[in-house]
């Protein structure tokens, strides 16, 4: 099981990305628009940094559900490997076997 702060950590950078979402994608469109002057573009720039770094989607980390462990974690499940073999073995997810051949 992973620290409980850890844990809560991603789930605040979660809540911030929600929270800052439009207001970056509106500061991208005018850095990302060719009719727009540097000086605007430099603005919006800094605009960007006065926003909280970990309100950037791609600071967060994918974490089990059960466990929050970090590494080897499946998109698909949203779950760690080791928790997808313990609940495959009991048979609780439709549709997955153990390989044999």
């Amino acid at each position: 099981m992973a620290k409980k702060a850890l844990i809560n950590r991603e789930l605040k950078r979660v809540r911030l990305a929600k929270k800052y979402a439009s207001k970056r994608s509106e500061i991208f469109s005018v850095i990302n628009d060719f009719s727009k002057s540097d000086e605007e573009k430099f603005e919006a720039r800094l605009r960007l940094q006065s926003i909280p770094r970990n309100a950037s989607p791609v600071r967060q980390r994918r974490r089990c559900a059960l466990t929050g462990r970090p590494r080897g974690t499946f998109r698909k499940f949203g779950l760690g490997r080791i928790k997808i073999r313990e609940i495959a073995m009991r048979g609780e997810i439709p549709g997955v076997v153990k390989a044999s051949w």
